[in-house]
């Protein structure tokens, strides 16, 4: 997974590597900005703000570098699932 880990950096804009990075991504408790905002399909900035708002749960790591926790994602999802919708034409 590194190697591939590491190709998926190299081609940040490719739909493969941000496929690749999500993947990657699911299986880690701790999530840089980045790879959070490729999970949900947001921005990075909307990360940022979902973490000041307290809709997301993170920690800072050195010198100020945002990790956001996996399991805040997971709950944010869980707690905006929608109901079957009944999507007629």
């Amino acid at each position: 997974w590194d190697c591939l880990n590491h190709v998926a950096r190299a081609v940040p804009g490719c739909g493969a590597a941000r496929a690749l990075n999500k993947e990657i991504a699911m299986n880690k408790q701790l999530l840089r900005v980045g790879e959070a905002a490729d999970v949900l399909a947001v921005s990075r900035w909307t990360i940022y703000r979902w973490v000041e708002e307290g809709r997301l749960e993170g920690t800072k790591i050195g010198r100020g570098s945002l990790r956001v926790f996996r399991t805040s994602l997971d709950r944010l999802v869980q707690n905006n699932k929608t109901q079957e919708m009944n999507l007629t034409v």
